[in-house]
């Protein structure tokens, strides 16, 4: 799983006439020109990058277990032509994440999903800040590049702060995803969240078994989004 984008250099066929030139030299040399040029005219490869926190960082795993590098698995043995960037990083509120998408968008990016809010509902953070700073990286990725499509993973809190405040804070990513026009994932821990044996003993974080039933779950939305693109 890379994080840098592959660029391909553009080259120029050159023709040399020369009565003294030897044809076998000219020959290997109009090869090498022939293929060099025909690796330039390969398909760039897309990037899908998953920006987010714990979660998506795969706490407490190998990074192979993370439900990022299982998506990687899963486009490679499709044949689908898309490399995955893990931008996960552990303890990050949607105001660290608006903070630092401008330099994660530094390379091209396809297809960019963002897992943010969770850590904000745990500290009871306002859920119009929330929001705010949800719309400021969902605008930040159109602005860098329009046609970069935006997957929103939903999340959801145990009613800790209050039934009003879980509530509101559930709500705000299908109305960001309605308002915003961008894909949706309803829940990313659906399934796993709240069962024991799929989460590591702070029952926060998803073993590798819930990191796989997350990955199905992502699937189910990214799939579409790749084929269309």
């Amino acid at each position: 799983m890379r994080i840098l984008p592959v660029f391909y250099a553009l080259f120029c066929l050159s023709f040399f006439y020369s009565c003294g030139e030897n044809p076998q030299k000219k020959n290997e040399t109009i090869t090498e020109e022939i293929n060099e040029a025909e690796n330039a005219n390969e398909e760039e490869e897309g990037v899908i990058l998953f920006f987010g926190n714990s979660l998506t960082a795969g706490l407490g795993l190998d990074a192979s277990e993370a439900f990022p590098a299982l998506i990687q698995d899963k486009i490679d043995s499709l044949g689908m032509n898309y490399e995955v960037v893990n931008a996960g990083l552990s303890g990050e509120t949607t105001a660290g994440g608006r903070n630092r998408v401008g330099w994660v968008l530094n390379q091209d990016v396809d297809i960019f999903v963002l897992e943010l809010g969770a850590n904000d509902g745990l500290r009871g953070i306002p859920l119009d800040e929330t929001r705010r700073n949800l719309q400021a990286i969902i605008d930040t990725v159109r602005t860098k590049n329009p046609n970069t499509e935006i997957i929103l993973a939903g999340m959801q809190i145990p009613p800790n702060m209050g039934r009003e405040y879980a509530t509101g804070f559930k709500n705000i990513f299908p109305e960001l995803a309605e308002e915003n026009d961008i894909h949706l994932i309803p829940f990313l821990l659906e399934d796993v969240g709240g069962v024991r044996e799929l989460n590591q003993s702070d029952q926060i974080h998803p073993t590798a078994e819930g990191n796989k039933i997350m990955a199905e779950t992502v699937w189910e939305v990214l799939e579409p989004v790749i084929r269309e693109e």
